[in-house]
Formats: structure tokens, sequence, C-alpha cells
């Protein structure tokens, strides 16, 4: 198991590798400027689903839904049961997330 078990990989640095076709435009307000290399931004989750206050989060992508609305695919932890922490990856309304 050389080097972990991964073998050797396609060659292409994991921050090279992204989903060719189908990705839509994010919203104006939110889309990223030319020269970023990737699409993840840091957000802010206002309605977490533990419910508590707005949470820090990774904006990972956008797709438009009904009615020409936006969703932002986001991942943050929250506690899911008493005293223990989850990741927690979902599609959240535009609206509920804040770049600040």
């Amino acid at each position: 198991m050389a080097r972990g078990g991964y073998g050797t990989g396609s060659g292409v640095p994991l921050r090279d590798r992204v989903r060719a076709g189908g990705a839509q435009s994010p919203p104006p307000a939110a889309a990223p400027a030319p020269t970023d290399a990737h699409p993840a931004r840091h957000c802010w989750i206002s309605a977490p689903v533990d419910g508590t206050r707005p949470r820090p989060g990774l904006l990972i992508e956008w797709r438009r839904v009904e009615n020409g609305r936006w969703e932002g695919r986001v991942a943050y932890v929250a506690e899911l049961r008493a005293g223990r922490w989850s990741l927690v990856e979902e599609w959240v309304p535009a609206e509920l997330l804040s770049s600040d």
C-alpha cells in the first residue's frame, strides 16, 4: 500500500478537478470575481437545521429552482443531538444565505 493505498491518481491537482458542464451561473449579487479559481465561498446560514443562531458555512454551488428562485448548496456543522455535532449538507434558499 504505497502512499496510503491511493494509487497514482490522474495527475490533476484536486483544486483543478471540477465537474464539467451543467453548472449554472450564480445569482448576480453573489457572483464570484472573474479571477477566482474556485466556486466555493464562505457564507452565513440564517436558519440552520438545528434552529440556533446563524451559522458559518461553505457555499458550494448554486441552482435555479421553480419561479426563477435560487438555492445554494451549503455545508456546515450543526448540533443534531445534544452535545454531538454533525456535518450537514443541504440546499438552502438564497434568501437564508448571506456573505457578511
